[in-house]
């Protein structure tokens, strides 16, 4: 099952609830885009590629619930919606790429009635999300080629299935490794505060049966030190053009002592979340969450009561620290300005084709 999807019979969005794993797999039916919203912003669903989705489909949703009988009525429905969806989390550029994109469909003059702008969104919709798992399994099998047998992989945060819509990012180059018989093992950041890694992460390689150990994510550089690091791999929310890289915090550490360690680092990262308006990572907006993740373990309270806590939910590893970066349109390397540039407008001309393949 996906993790997110459109359930055509009650014209519902459909999410798996990742606050529940491992423990409880569940599915929760959205009918409502302020819910939807929130469940963006409560990390029901989490990841850059499926939180776009998720933005895509819950567009659709607001152009079912509009109580709008003329076109202008129902885009100016939809620019509210955005507006919605785009302030549940502000770092992961997919969720903005979505709605943008479905506005740009709504406003075609061609879609020149309610009926033609709600079918036109759904189907929209549902075409980003096939896009998505094309698109995965494309960079999941680029970023192979860069897997030997027997090598072993660090991967801090969660970047599998439950992140997209289905296969991964850079889970999904380590899945794609494994199909190809390449016997490897993976180091599991457990990815503190909310331990994605830890549960999420190892989840999706118990899986497969995918070879893994979870460690804290502060022993990863005494195992790269040790030389027990082949490569590193990482997801990105947001990435800038000059190939500074946004990605859940931690990830800077982890940068920063492969190249000390002569480790290579490498984000997976499909060419929607690439901002080309962005000069360089300073530029992207860093959520920070409520301090209630850092103080307490799943409802038990590990500092004294009062304790003040700081909680960004993101990163920026600056470029100088990236080998390459995976993407659908293959590895890009430095220079990156003029090199993702490159893989951006290749990656336009894939979305023609990805979801036949």
């Amino acid at each position: 099952m996906r993790t997110v999807f459109w359930d055509y019979d009650r014209n519902t969005v459909n999410l798996i609830d990742q606050r529940q794993l491992p423990w409880t797999y569940e599915v929760i039916a959205y009918d409502d885009v302020t819910a939807l919203a929130h469940a963006i912003t409560d990390m029901v669903v989490r990841g850059a590629p499926a939180i776009g989705a998720t933005a895509g489909f819950g567009m659709a949703l607001a152009a079912l619930n509009s109580r709008a009988t003329d076109r202008p009525n129902l885009l100016s429905d939809l620019e509210v919606a955005g507006r919605v969806l785009n302030a549940a989390r502000p770092t992961a550029v997919n969720l903005a790429w979505a709605v943008a994109r479905q506005l740009r469909i709504s406003a075609e003059p061609v879609h020149d009635s309610v009926a033609a702008i709600r079918a036109a969104l759904l189907a929209e919709a549902q075409r980003i999300a096939d896009e998505d798992v094309a698109l995965n399994r494309r960079m999941g099998f680029n970023g192979a080629a860069l897997i030997s047998d027997g090598d072993t992989i660090l991967h801090h945060c969660n970047t599998g299935a439950l992140a997209t819509v289905d296969w991964g990012t850079a889970l999904g180059v380590i899945f794609a490794a494994h199909e190809q018989g390449k016997h490897i093992h993976v180091l599991v950041d457990e990815t503190r505060p909310r331990l994605q890694g830890a549960r999420l992460t190892c989840w999706e390689l118990q899986q497969r049966g995918i070879s893994y150990d979870l460690i804290a994510d502060n022993a990863s550089g005494y195992f790269m030190r040790k030389g027990d690091v082949n490569i590193v791999l990482v997801g990105s929310d947001r990435t800038a053009a000059n190939g500074d890289v946004a990605n859940k915090i931690g990830t800077y550490n982890v940068a920063v002592l492969a190249r000390e360690n002569g480790v290579p680092f490498y984000p997976v990262v499909p060419t929607s979340t690439i901002d080309l308006d962005l000069a360089h990572g300073d530029l992207i907006p860093i959520e920070e969450r409520g301090i209630e993740e850092v103080v307490t373990v799943f409802g038990k309270s590990i500092a004294p009561e009062g304790a003040s806590a700081r909680n960004p939910a993101f990163d920026v590893t600056p470029h100088r620290y990236v080998t390459g970066i995976v993407t659908e349109a293959g590895i890009v390397y430095p220079p990156f300005v003029k090199n993702l540039s490159a893989a951006v407008a290749a990656g336009k001309t894939l979305f023609n084709t990805a979801s036949n393949e």
